[in-house]
């Protein structure tokens, strides 16, 4: 998948994604974190930044585009595979 093929589908399922996850998980501890979430798998990675979830994402061998979310906040970004943040999207 490319930036190009991210597709309004992509969002909507990440966000129900995002939002079954909130509501199984106690995310108290990691507010102001970053929430990485992968459409297609339905995988969520947490960590202290974009780069840090793209860094777990790249150890796990996958490099599908993400969605993310900062926990406890309204601000989101939807990222392409690559490296830095400079395809990030608020």
């Amino acid at each position: 998948m490319t930036a190009s093929t991210w597709t309004e589908s992509d969002t909507a399922k990440a966000e129900q994604i995002w939002s079954d996850f909130r509501e199984q998980h106690d995310l108290s501890d990691s507010l102001g974190k970053t929430a990485g979430i992968d459409p297609q798998t339905g995988r969520v990675w947490i960590g202290e930044s974009i780069q840090d979830v793209l860094s777990q994402r790249d150890a796990d061998g996958v490099d599908s585009l993400l969605f993310f979310e900062r926990i406890g906040s309204e601000t989101y970004y939807r990222k392409g595979a690559g490296g830095d943040c400079g395809g990030c999207f608020p």
